[in-house]
């Protein structure tokens, strides 16, 4: 055993909450090699149309889970666990808990990042501001009001629920994204536990200046949101706490990013102008722009990249953000039954040599960048008797490349400097279609690490720096191996494509909300865009034939 822990040297493990599973995986921190994982899926709730919902103290049982999978692992494995000299921890950022910090059970289930229940609420904070701006906000917090954000999903809340209300009046309301609700839960909970968040998490409430990091006079007065119920804002690596029970007890917690922020460092893009996309439930694009922040002109949000360390310079990001690109793959696996497993969409969509004329746009919670339209809704166009399950298959895997396509746009506009190639990570990076895919419609390279879990290991990394055995000096930085999609297909045959996916986008906007008033169905049909007719129609009896369908 000795020999085998001065081989690995000191480990680092990392928790990785993300909206459909959570994951512990343990790294070695002079080589970054993962030496071990466990994974638990995480149950969503859908208790009307847009609300999608998860149980905190479920997401909290499963880190636990996977703690003792783990642990167990590595002691089958001959390596010690009290080599583990630090946990950080990378989560799915803008979903909102409120728990009681006297009872330590939550108020209210945790509303989802994609949950879009807050319409209303958005449109009525819209309606105060000057000239009915979504953007107006952005100058202090870098974010467009939107259904997107924690401040929103929190005023939800206080607006609907009177427990919630009672425990505000009473202080005992604790507000967090999901690092808070664990570190909270990490640290001793009622006894004690740390009510803290990392800036990078912060900067998704909309509740953060994003100049001074703190929480905002001014926004917290447009939103109604008492200062009390937030937690404390600290830098991304520091030594927060230390476990308080479990298997890993006494281990220190010293490094907080929001997901998709640890796999910008996971990545080692810590250079501005460097950028990388995570394919997950969604798709998000960042891109390193220093020690100042950029107001986006093209939809793009301004956000925290990094801060490592209490004195460490804070680090910017522009961010595209795409709600639905795995999560398209689970609805054709739970709803529609297209597929049995996620992976089985890969053999699918190859089966077919092109989308055959098919389009589909994942609007499910309307659409985030670059154009934030909440009223936006999904839709399937283009089909004919010819069409089958394989087309719609692919023209979903098209539609994650395509919405990766238009971000990549914006962030060319706002940054001036176009990418040259394009870095990748994520779960759904093992599709080797969907990358030869991407690498076709962006007309760059996409270079895929062939280690996938750089969120985790972003968050492995933060924690190392903070307890000093993790080196983030670029000549100490382990090597990513790699491998590399090139673009295959005519500029002709590229355009052609995105000019018809545009056409599909225009289609879904407007959807929710509007022009939905008439003195019968007939008459409602008559006002929606062809494309939609289409669907409601003869479309749907298409794609219920395609479904239908075993070939």
């Amino acid at each position: 055993m000795a020999e085998k822990e001065t081989d690995f040297g000191p480990l680092v493990g990392a928790i990785d909450q993300g909206t459909s599973s959570t994951r512990f995986l343990v790294f070695a921190s002079k080589t970054s090699e993962l030496l071990s994982y466990h994974q638990v899926e995480v149950k969503q709730t859908f208790p009307k149309e847009g609300w999608v919902e998860e149980d905190p103290n479920e997401i909290l049982a499963t880190c636990y889970e996977c703690f003792n999978r783990v642990v167990e692992n590595l002691r089958n494995m001959s390596i010690d666990p009290a080599n583990i000299k630090a946990i950080g921890i990378a989560n799915q950022r803008e979903t909102t808990v409120v728990w009681d910090r006297v009872t330590g059970q939550p108020l209210h289930p945790a509303i989802i990042w994609l949950d879009t229940r807050t319409g209303t609420t958005v449109q009525k904070l819209v309606d105060k501001t000057p000239g009915q701006n979504k953007d107006h906000l952005q100058p202090l917090c870098g974010l467009p009001l939107s259904t997107y954000f924690s401040a929103v999903k929190l005023r939800w809340i206080l607006d609907n629920s009177a427990d919630v209300r009672a425990a505000v009046e009473e202080n005992r309301c604790c507000f967090g994204t999901i690092d808070s609700w664990l570190m909270w839960n990490f640290t001793g909970g009622k006894d004690g536990g740390l009510h803290i968040t990392d800036v990078t998490n912060a900067s998704r409430t909309m509740l953060m200046n994003i100049n001074t990091l703190k929480w905002d006079d001014k926004l917290c007065s447009f939103f109604d949101i008492p200062k009390s119920v937030l937690p404390e804002i600290r830098s991304s690596a520091e030594v927060y706490g230390h476990m308080s029970e479990g298997v890993l007890k006494g281990v220190p917690i010293s490094g907080i990013l929001g997901d998709q922020q640890g796999a910008l460092v996971g990545q080692t893009c810590l250079k501005k102008g460097m950028a990388k996309n995570t394919y997950g439930t969604g798709c998000f694009l960042l891109y390193n722009t220093g020690e100042e922040p950029v107001l986006s002109k093209h939809g793009l949000l301004t956000t925290v990249a990094y801060k490592l360390g209490k004195e460490a310079p804070v680090v910017y990001a522009l961010e595209g953000s795409v709600a639905i690109s795995g999560a398209a793959v689970r609805w054709l696996r739970d709803n529609l039954g297209i597929i049995k497993e996620a992976k089985d969409i890969e053999p699918l969509a190859a089966s077919v040599d092109n989308c055959g004329g098919v389009y589909f746009v994942p609007a499910f919670s309307g659409l985030y960048a670059p154009y934030w339209q909440t009223d936006a809704r999904g839709i399937i166009c283009g089909l004919t008797q010819y069409s089958t399950k394989a087309h719609i298959a692919r023209a979903v895997l098209e539609a994650v490349c395509f919405q990766t396509k238009e971000l990549l746009e914006a962030m060319d506009q706002d940054s001036g400097i176009p990418l040259v190639r394009l870095q990748v990570d994520g779960g759904m990076t093992a599709n080797q279609l969907l990358m030869q895919l991407q690498a076709d419609l962006l007309n760059i390279p996409v270079v895929r690490p062939s280690m996938p879990e750089t969120t985790a290991l972003g968050a492995a990394m933060a924690a190392g720096h903070a307890v000093g055995v993790w080196s983030l000096a670029t000549e100490d930085l382990t090597a990513i191996t790699t491998d590399t999609f090139s673009p295959s297909i005519s500029e002709e045959n590229r355009s052609a494509r995105y000019s018809k996916w545009k056409l599909a986008v225009q289609k879904s906007m407007h959807w929710e909300g509007g022009q939905t008033t008439g003195p019968s169905q007939g008459g409602l049909l008559r006002t929606l865009p062809p494309a939609l007719y289409l669907i409601g129609t003869f479309g749907m009896l298409c794609l219920a034939q395609v479904v239908s369908s075993r070939t």
